[in-house]
């Protein structure tokens, strides 16, 4: 007879074993699925929010909002499906939560920069500061967003490194891909050069942008002339500059001076550079050294 029960025993424990692995399988799946729901079901709201916008500036924010609610809903649904697994253990929540209350506490007096990074990527966000695919400078780094969360951006320059920029410590946003960009340039050019047949050959160079194919649909206004800007050591600054599309700043400057540089070249006009003037001094007679005056004699 006792035989009997301790086998009714042991089959019992197994049984409940099998039964606590069956749901604590059937826990992991279902979070499985509704993770990839969820996934699916974002990129299904994403696709057909865009399936009617022609403005490429709303399109990066739903992209944006997209990945951040991604990673909201799926440490939602990690946290309820440990808290499932647990009570399927037999291991009491209602302690862990209540540790886990007074642990917050004591957390977020020592991590309040945390808190501040969510709080600032959040508003970030509202905002709409700062996009995925955006080119920002911000906490004296600046790249291009490849990825936003509520706690960090993370940037890629132009020489490729990586940045990992906490939102706690974003104070000031310099965002260069909204709406539009200008294109600034300043062209120095030697004193003795007519300014007026400067600027009308820069004109020309600039027409002759807006009617290139590969140009012109960067380009949105025509070259915008500031004229001279100021008096340098040893050159004559004029400035000038494109209204471009976003990220399109760079490409058109670097293709205006290089053509302008080719056209300075065919009409002769002057680039200047640093010159030194060397003074050898006189003697006490006001004449010039001897060998100064031999240079002279040799250069003339």
């Amino acid at each position: 007879m006792d035989y009997l029960n301790g086998m009714q025993a042991y089959l019992g424990e197994w049984r409940g074993l099998i039964m606590t692995t069956v749901h604590v399988v059937i826990i992991l799946g279902m979070a499985w699925l509704a993770l990839r729901l969820s996934r699916k079901a974002l990129a299904r709201m994403r696709e057909h929010m865009q399936a009617d916008l022609g403005d490429l500036e709303r399109i990066k924010r739903l992209n944006t909002l997209e990945q951040v609610f991604r990673y909201v809903i799926g440490v939602f649904i990690l946290l309820v499906t440990g808290m499932l697994v647990l009570s399927e253990l037999g291991i009491s929540i209602a302690p862990i939560l209540a540790a886990a209350g007074v642990l917050g506490i004591a957390i977020g007096f020592g991590a309040q920069s945390l808190v501040k990074d969510y709080f600032n990527g959040l508003f970030l966000l509202l905002e709409n500061q700062v996009r995925q695919g955006d080119v920002v400078h911000v906490a004296d780094k600046a790249g291009l967003v490849e990825e936003m969360t509520l706690r960090y951006i993370r940037l890629r320059d132009a020489e490729g490194s990586v940045h990992y920029v906490p939102n706690g410590t974003i104070t000031t946003v310099t965002n260069r891909s909204r709406g539009f960009a200008f294109a600034v340039i300043e062209v120095g050019v030697a004193y003795r050069e007519d300014i007026d047949e400067v600027i009308a050959l820069m004109h020309r160079v600039g027409a002759e942008m807006r009617a290139d194919p590969e140009l012109a649909g960067k380009i949105e206004e025509d070259l915008d002339m500031n004229g001279v800007d100021q008096w340098a050591n040893s050159a004559v600054i004029v400035r000038c500059r494109f209204k471009v599309k976003p990220l399109e700043q760079w490409t058109v400057r670097r293709a205006f001076l290089y053509r302008l540089k080719k056209a300075f070249d065919a009409a002769g006009i002057e680039i200047p550079y640093p010159h030194l003037t060397v003074y050898a001094g006189q003697d006490k007679a006001g004449k010039a050294p001897a060998l100064l005056i031999q240079l002279q004699r040799e250069a003339g």
